[in-house]
């Protein structure tokens, strides 16, 4: 009697975490200091314009200004991605923004600058955001390996909130203790660090013809999205999102430390917290295995929405931080398991491109997220909250209501 035996199958290894890889931790290396340089900026400039300017709504005006070329521009930096270097691109912009704020540090330092300077920053950082954007999430494909792309996403969420989190409320007192050029100066020295990471990575071979019309290339990206039903279903909810949460957060956050409490450390502390949650959220998503992401989405628009409209109430120094704390978490388990499944699902042939219509769809209706902010809040800072609150709870229950994103996987 012949005994068959059946071989034990051979168990996949589990792919390196991308950490190991050179390429990417060179990448992730640079860009880290470059991001912790960000957080003087991020306190440093709105505090500046609302010294130079006093008003909510010039505030929202000067943040349109940056808003517009980013969205205008932002299928054109997709298509120039994928015919182009992704490395090279980030290369370029790093360069732009070191000068930018260089000069802004100048112009603070020299007491020459005015309003309109500000607009003019406002404009050309907008501008290099709209090709920066899409190159930055376009090249780390190239870098690790598909089955790679979760960690990746993650480890990189966890970076950015990590810096966010020690960032802001050190800015804050730096900015306090030394003045608002300080903060600039510094977020410019640390744009060389992420220079000098990208001068030792490899360009990747561009996945477009370069003869290929321009328009015809942003059209190619836009009739992926248009042709997938989920990613176009989650697409929407996204901007709904980001139309309730952009403009409340910048100006509302910004006009609450400078009117209530009159600190920019305060401001920093308020970052901190919406960051130490963005952290445990993005740590979360990584131990939390995810099937049903569609409801996963409506569930984190529904909290956002309650704790956005709570802000216009619970507005004092210890009730402030622990809301936004709860608000970081909701996000920053959305953010990596969204992030990680839309890499995973786009063509690379196309993905500069997608990323760049996706992208489009969170900021292109920023000005408009804005100026409504800036106007409700010259009226009355409470209402803007609740408005926007309001807003996005009916977004999520509009979007509950649609098969397509609840069965999104």
């Amino acid at each position: 009697m012949v005994t068959a035996t059946v071989a034990a199958p051979i168990p996949i290894p589990a792919p390196p975490h991308p950490l190991r890889e050179r390429n990417f931790r060179l990448l992730f290396m640079g860009s880290t200091i470059s991001l912790l340089g960000d957080q003087f900026y991020f306190v440093a400039m709105p505090w500046l314009v609302l010294q130079q300017t006093g008003s909510a709504i010039k505030m929202g005006a000067i943040m349109m200004t940056g808003a517009i070329p980013r969205a205008v521009l932002m299928l054109m930096g997709g298509a120039v991605s994928d015919r182009s270097s992704p490395r090279k691109i980030m290369m370029r912009t790093a360069w732009v923004r070191a000068i930018l704020v260089t000069a802004l540090g100048l112009l603070i330092w020299l007491h020459l600058l005015h309003t309109w300077q500000l607009y003019a920053m406002a404009a050309a950082f907008g501008t290099a955001d709209a090709f920066d954007g899409p190159a930055g999430r376009a090249f780390i494909p190239f870098l690790v390996e598909p089955e790679q792309l979760v960690a990746a996403e993650s480890v990189s969420q966890v970076r950015t909130m990590l810096a966010t989190i020690v960032g802001p409320a050190p800015a804050g007192f730096v900015i306090k203790a030394l003045g608002l050029a300080s903060g600039f100066f510094i977020d410019a020295v640390s744009f060389l660090f992420i220079i000098v990471a990208l001068l030792w990575l490899p360009d990747p071979a561009p996945s477009l013809d370069e003869k290929k019309p321009m328009f015809q290339s942003i059209l190619e990206g836009l009739r992926y999205v248009a042709k997938d039903v989920p990613l176009r279903s989650l697409m929407l909810v996204a901007v709904g999102i980001n139309f309730c949460l952009s403009g409340p957060i910048s100006l509302g956050l910004a006009y609450l430390a400078k009117t209530r409490f009159g600190s920019p450390a305060m401001l920093g502390v308020m970052l901190s917290s919406l960051a130490a949650g963005g952290l445990s959220g993005a740590l979360l998503a990584g131990i939390w295995k995810i099937k049903r992401r569609g409801l996963m989405m409506l569930l984190v628009a529904f909290v956002l929405a309650l704790l956005l409209g709570s802000l216009g109430i619970l507005n004092g120094r210890w009730t402030t931080p622990p809301v936004l704390l709860l608000m970081g978490i909701s996000a920053g388990i959305a953010n990596v398991q969204i992030g990680a499944w839309i890499m995973q699902r786009i063509d690379s042939s196309v993905r500069g491109r997608v990323i760049s219509v996706l992208t489009l769809g969170a900021v292109g209706t920023m000005p408009i997220s804005l100026a409504l902010a800036g106007f409700l809040i010259a009226v009355s800072l409470k209402l803007m909250f609740l408005c926007a609150g309001s807003v996005m709870l009916l977004v999520t229950i509009t979007a509950a209501m649609q098969k397509t994103v609840r069965e999104v996987q």
